[in-house]
């Protein structure tokens, strides 16, 4: 559902009554009832309280059933639309735990999360900076480290994935090490061929500008990037750079006047990565976690506070997440032989 107090619940009511197909939100009936009638659905949309997942097979097109989590706040209601709101952040991080325990435990094929706020989520005392660190955490095995896992940003025309993510810019420079740039690579690899890529053609982007033009901008390119991408060719993965960053998205970049060079983009850090994705337009762009046990992907946008409760958000990047999560499962599906 995400943040009770953002565009989330709008969104997501929106792409439903668009024709949505099987699914569950796991969330608050009572604020999905709020923003069906926020989006005068009421007479379209039912919600209907499940008291087991596998109901909502016998639920109709125009039912929304929703699963409701524990740990989530009496008076969420109460919170004030469009504003931070710790009782908010509290349910998205439940909403989140009981997703993953869901598709854990095969009740649910693919998770697609709707904005969470951030603020809000540190007021409720969770020590996540964010969706793809609390999901990190949680999908892993009980007395297990956390596995490795990487952001992704895409849309039809460009992929990008991360080598850093939340985390100050002077951190994450810091951050960018042979080990993470080539584990970076192969968790892209190995996710790629999940999408039809039996070998993609993975870019990497440099840090300084130029690409440290031999030196003279920084040596990272010479001594960790370009080491690691070695690394990751020896084993088999076609994996080229470091290039320029103010170009290399541009060569990935598939257009019909344009066939990108490329298959995915790895950045170094996040606005590297992100702008140019968004720039091409927040409607299309999708947020999948790679390397997590299963399919976990979100709209490229956040909470809305300035929407939240008009009705005016646009479910777009919402409906993308979602097909995106469905074609991804189709993958691994076939991929496993299930």
């Amino acid at each position: 559902m995400g943040d009770a107090c953002g565009i989330g619940p709008e969104i997501i009511a929106k792409w439903w009554a668009s024709g949505s197909g099987p699914a569950v939100v796991v969330g608050c009936p009572q604020v999905m009832q709020r923003a069906i009638g926020w989006l005068g659905l009421a007479d379209q949309l039912e919600v209907v309280h499940l008291r087991a997942v596998a109901q909502y097979a016998a639920l109709g097109s125009r039912q929304m059933g929703v699963w409701m989590p524990p740990g989530l706040p009496d008076d969420l209601l109460a919170a004030p639309v469009g504003q931070v709101d710790v009782r908010a952040g509290k349910a998205a991080a439940a909403c989140i735990r009981e997703a993953v325990r869901l598709a854990q435990q095969g009740q649910v094929a693919g998770i697609v999360t709707a904005p969470l706020h951030k603020e809000a989520l540190a007021l409720a005392g969770e020590p996540y900076p964010g969706h793809t660190e609390l999901l990190q955490a949680e999908g892993s095995p009980a007395g297990q480290a956390p596995a490795p896992v990487r952001m992704m940003l895409a849309n039809d025309q460009l992929k990008t994935v991360l080598v850093t993510i939340h985390v100050a810019l002077r951190q994450a420079i810091e951050q960018v090490t042979h080990a993470s740039v080539l584990e970076t690579i192969r968790i892209t690899h190995d996710s790629a061929q999940l999408w039809g890529m039996p070998r993609p053609r993975i870019a990497v982007a440099g840090l300084n500008p130029h690409a440290g033009e031999g030196g003279l901008f920084g040596d990272e390119e010479l001594t960790i990037i370009g080491p690691a991408i070695e690394a990751a060719r020896a084993d088999g993965i076609d994996a080229s750079g470091p290039y320029a960053p103010d170009t290399v998205f541009m060569r990935a970049r598939h257009a019909p006047e344009h066939p990108g060079e490329f298959d995915v983009v790895i950045a170094m850090y996040h606005d590297q990565g992100l702008i140019p994705v968004k720039y091409l337009g927040l409607d299309q762009g999708v947020n999948v976690t790679l390397g997590l046990p299963f399919v976990r992907t979100s709209p490229d946008h956040g909470t809305a506070f300035d929407l939240a409760g008009t009705g005016q958000a646009d479910e777009a990047s919402f409906a993308q997440a979602a097909h995106m999560a469905r074609v991804l499962v189709a993958g691994r599906t076939v991929r496993s032989g299930g």
